[in-house]
Parts: structure tokens; sequence; C-alpha cells
């Protein structure tokens, strides 16, 4: 593909993925891709991708992964190796797709681990630097823990039909992510490995207030990364500082990324 409309769809091996492009093209600009969190779309990063674009210059690119948003539903059950799938299997796909030449990934959660993923296991020159907002490397109890929890609110609580406003298919959707990571076997998953592979700078952004995952998982990209790791502890945030705290994410974010392609594409600093 060489040019992108401002929305549209992405047809990957069976699946309809849904895309906003906001920015520049690839072809004339680098470009942020952005993944979104484990019940995330599109539609749900709100105007978050639109500042992004505003204090970079770069494009930046969302699309709704197979299961969330308008994308087409995904095969149930997910498989324990399921973000595995999406970084290495469908990620070089849209990349490709989309004629993606130079720039970032940025992740929330599931999102994030799908781009660390990528980094290590996949040399792809093109990548300039990965940022990662509360990302999982390893299973913690309180991560299970959140996640059971999440299903009864969802099942009795009235989440179903707030999440039913982003999702076409929210059973889909919310089962896809919750059932995966209730599986007894998940607790076994680990892609810590995966970071001694990555040969870009990392930005990681973490909640102090995160219901899913602790510092731990700060401290384990710090300890088995040999490139640049910056952190940026949000004291005022939970799991989504992008929402919680956006004006403190969106300052990391923006300089991380403006500082990475300045390096290799001599831009200039937006105001």
């Amino acid at each position: 593909m060489t040019s992108l409309k401002p929305s549209g769809v992405l047809s990957i091996g069976d699946s309809e993925l849904e895309y906003r492009m906001i920015g520049p093209a690839p072809g004339d600009a680098p470009t942020i891709v952005m993944l979104h969190e484990g019940l995330g779309s599109v539609d749900l990063w709100s105007d978050f991708p639109d500042k992004l674009a505003e204090t970079t210059g770069a494009g930046v690119f969302v699309y709704s992964r197979a299961g969330y948003g308008a994308s087409s539903p995904a095969r149930l059950p997910r498989q324990p190796d399921y973000m595995h799938v999406e970084a290495l299997d469908v990620l070089p796909k849209v990349l490709d797709a989309i004629g993606f030449r130079r720039g970032i990934l940025l992740g929330h959660s599931d999102g994030a681990s799908i781009a660390a993923i990528y980094a290590g296991g996949i040399q792809d020159h093109r990548i300039r630097g990965i940022a990662l907002i509360a990302p999982h490397f390893v299973v913690e109890d309180v991560s299970v823990r959140s996640i059971a929890a999440i299903r009864q609110t969802y099942e009795s609580g009235g989440l179903r039909e707030k999440l039913a406003r982003w999702h076409k298919d929210v059973d889909n959707a919310f089962y896809g992510w919750n059932a995966a990571w209730l599986d007894p076997r998940f607790r076994d998953w680990d892609i810590s490995d995966s970071l001694a592979y990555v040969r870009v700078p990392v930005a990681i952004l973490q909640g102090a207030a995160d219901q899913y995952g602790t510092m731990r998982q700060v401290e384990i990209a710090q300890e088995e990364c040999y490139c640049p790791v910056d952190v940026t502890t949000i004291a005022t945030a939970g799991h989504s500082p992008h929402r919680e705290a956006p004006g403190v994410t969106l300052a990391a974010l923006s300089d991380f990324a403006n500082r990475i392609l300045r390096m290799h594409e001599g831009m200039p600093r937006v105001a």
C-alpha cells in the first residue's frame, strides 16, 4: 500500500482490521504505530493519537487487532502464545501493508508486550525505538487477581454494556483476552528473554497505582535490556496513564519520540 486514507480497513490474512492514520503518510515522515491494550481499540485511544501527531510531527497509525473495535472477530479460545502470533505474524504484515518505512512502536499493556516481542524477535532496521505503557513481561499474581475480578464486573457489574460501545462483538473482545490470561497455562508466560535482543532505545511509562502490574515489570526490562531504558513513573496513574494523567504521559512520549526521531531524521522539534 503506497497511500492511506485517514481511516479504513486493512485485509490481513483472514481478518479485516480497522485503522486510523493521523498526520503525514509513512512515505512522507516517520510513523508512530500504536498497539492497544487487551480491551482496547482504535476509538478507545480517543484523541491521544491526534495529540501525539501534533507534538511530534510524525504520522500516527492506530489499528484494532482482530476481535476488537470494528475489526473481524478473533478465533477463540486464544492460546497462551497469542501475543507472539500478533507480534511475529500479524504485525509484520500490517507494517508492510501501510508502507511503513521508519518510526516507533508504541504499545499499552498487551500492546506493549507485543511491541517488545516484535523488537526482540525481528531485527527490523525500520524500528528506531519502542515506547511501552504499563508493559507485561511476566505474569504477576496481582495481574491474575485483577483479571479474575474484572470478569465478575463484566458479567454482573455493568462493564459489558460500557465496553459494547467500543466493540462490535463485545463478548469476543472480552473473553478472548480474559480467558487467555486466566488459562492456567498462561502462568508460565514469560517474554523477558525477548528483551535481551532489543537493539533500540526503550521508554517505559508505569503508573504507580497500576492494578494489573508492579514495578517488577520495569525492573525486568532494566535487568534484561542491553539498550537504553528510559523510565517514567507516574504517581497519579494506574494502568492507563494516557487516560488518567494524559498531560504527563503525552509529554514523556513526545520527548522520547522527538529525541529518537530527530536523531535519525534530523527532524526539527515540534513546539
